[in-house]
């Protein structure tokens, strides 16, 4: 049986910005064996998050590009598998998760409220900020309280999860890897 982690990125977000990096790191550390999906060449913006109509064309797209990055990661449906994913990420993640039947560990930062399409019940961890232009905190609290997942929210965190003060969004960031680092090691 594999362990494998798979990061999906948001617009802008890629797997070298501080919340996907250390996710990984974390992950890599407790012996999964890291993948990248890459969303590049898609042309979108910020703005585009809030068009849900762009965003169902969009997964199309992003999910064949998931689906060639991991046509030679074995069988995900029987290994130890965990989808760290940031913004348009959390919905390919999810909607990947869900056609394909498999239950990875899905750990989400800075979610899309479309996410209550394709996340199960119990299906996620979700790290969220208060003051993301992105996606309403409150239609996320709803989602996570309907679907029983746990809930991290960030207090001014825009939808990088940072509040404009470094030396908080050190602590936090250091919070939330905190937690990431405990449900990796209690997955499967």
């Amino acid at each position: 049986m594999s362990k494998i982690a798979v990061i999906f990125p948001g617009v802008g977000y890629n797997k070298d910005r501080p919340l996907l990096y250390y996710a990984g790191k974390l992950a890599g550390k407790s012996g999964y064996e890291l993948r990248f999906v890459d969303f590049s060449g898609i042309k979108w913006s910020k703005e585009q998050l809030k068009d849900r109509a762009f965003l169902l064309k969009t997964l199309e797209t992003c999910l064949k590009m998931t689906e060639d990055a991991l046509k030679d990661a074995g069988d995900m449906a029987s290994d130890e598998v965990i989808f760290i994913s940031k913004s348009i990420g959390t919905v390919v993640s999810l909607a990947y998760a869900k056609e394909r039947e498999i239950r990875p560990i899905q750990i989400c930062f800075s979610p899309l409220e479309m996410i209550s399409d394709f996340v199960d019940d119990k299906g996620a961890v979700l790290f969220c900020g208060d003051d993301d232009p992105m996606a309403d905190h409150k239609v996320l609290e709803e989602i996570a309280l309907e679907k029983h997942l746990e809930i991290h929210m960030i207090a001014g965190g825009n939808h990088s999860l940072e509040t404009g003060d470094v030396s908080a969004d050190i602590d936090n960031l250091k919070i939330m890897m905190q937690r990431v680092g405990e449900v990796i090691s209690q997955a499967h």
